[in-house]
């Protein structure tokens, strides 16, 4: 209780009111203030904090001098507005049909909550429109995640991201039959092929770490908050890598046959690419970067369209590939 405030007696509704006030006026509170000043619990002010986060107001916590100082992201009660052309509207609804691939995550369910939202401010004839535009969108991606069986994994991740929180992660790599616990600065969501993954800095590895979301068993959040490095770039950290995989680069060579020459020259693979043709209709790509599975299993994807010429080892990986698929099917 606060020092010579006597108890209010009020209901959480009101109570709640006063402190969303008392933050937007004072630009900022701990929680020992809001307590004081509402004359209940720092156990009380904790949870109506949580129903105003729950309620969708943009509640955030900064440290400023060792004291926890709760904010608002914006004074919200300010902000115009916020109007939309029917192009603008179309473009939306467009990208929202790409939300099946996120089934399963709580960025699905709040997509789906926010153009519930802008439907409910919609003419009837518009908003019917506009979820038609959107039903022949289809997006179209084979072996999708499902994300279903780690959804609070996932919204636990999304709130360490946003609060900037330490976790502590339980992670079984791709071939392993325990799991390995890290201590982890949450720095960046990936989404690549279809798949989430976690970029960050792990501390008792001293090194960046990419992890796959499904492949993360147990997830909890420490109290502990970090701070972005300067210098980070996430496009800096996988400007190497040929997807997701940030390894050491190399110089990659590959030729590719006319008859899938101009669907590989058509896209854009790395942004060290080079492309030259070939007498007979074909191409050489020559790119430099890491991630040895990656372009192995792309290269392997075109069968015999497609022939490693350089690194070596890449070359002798592919070899080895192919003599095993050449047992299976050839016996």
């Amino acid at each position: 209780m606060g020092r010579g405030k006597p108890a209010k007696r009020y209901s959480q509704a009101a109570r709640v009111h006063d402190i969303i006030r008392l933050i937007e006026a004072r630009h900022g509170m701990t929680v020992e203030e809001l307590a004081e000043e509402a004359g209940v619990t720092a156990r009380t002010v904790h949870r109506d904090l949580n129903a105003i986060h729950e309620a969708g107001y943009p509640l955030i916590s900064e440290w400023e001098s060792g004291r926890k100082v709760y904010r608002f992201l914006t004074r919200f009660k300010d902000v115009p507005p916020v109007n939309f052309t029917l192009q603008e509207l179309a473009t939306m609804y467009f990208l929202r049909s790409q939300s099946e691939l996120f089934h399963g995550t709580p960025f699905a369910e709040e997509m789906a909550a926010i153009f519930r939202k802008v439907r409910s401010v919609l003419p009837p004839r518009l908003a019917a429109h506009l979820e038609r535009i959107a039903g022949v969108a289809i997006p179209l991606l084979q072996g999708r995640h499902d994300y279903s069986g780690h959804a609070e994994i996932i919204k636990q991740v999304r709130d360490a991201l946003v609060h900037q929180n330490r976790l502590t992660v339980s992670y079984r790599a791709s071939g392993r039959d325990h799991a390995s616990v890290y201590s982890v600065d949450p720095y960046t969501l990936a989404f690549y092929k279809g798949g989430l993954y976690l970029l960050g800095f792990a501390h008792n590895r001293n090194a960046f770490r990419t992890f796959a979301l499904d492949r993360i068993v147990s997830v909890s959040i420490q109290k502990e908050r970090f701070e972005l490095p300067d210098d980070y770039q996430p496009e800096d950290r996988l400007r190497d890598a040929f997807g997701i995989v940030a390894e050491e680069a190399m110089e990659v060579k590959i030729r590719f046959s006319p008859l899938v020459a101009d669907a590989v020259k058509g896209r854009i693979w790395h942004p060290s690419q080079r492309f030259e043709d070939r007498d007979d209709g074909g191409i050489e790509l020559t790119f430099a970067a890491g991630g040895k599975l990656e372009i192995v299993s792309w290269v392997l994807s075109y069968g015999e369209h497609a022939e490693i010429i350089a690194p070596l080892e890449l070359r002798q990986m592919v070899t080895k590939a192919v003599s095993g698929l050449t047992a299976i099917y050839c016996r």
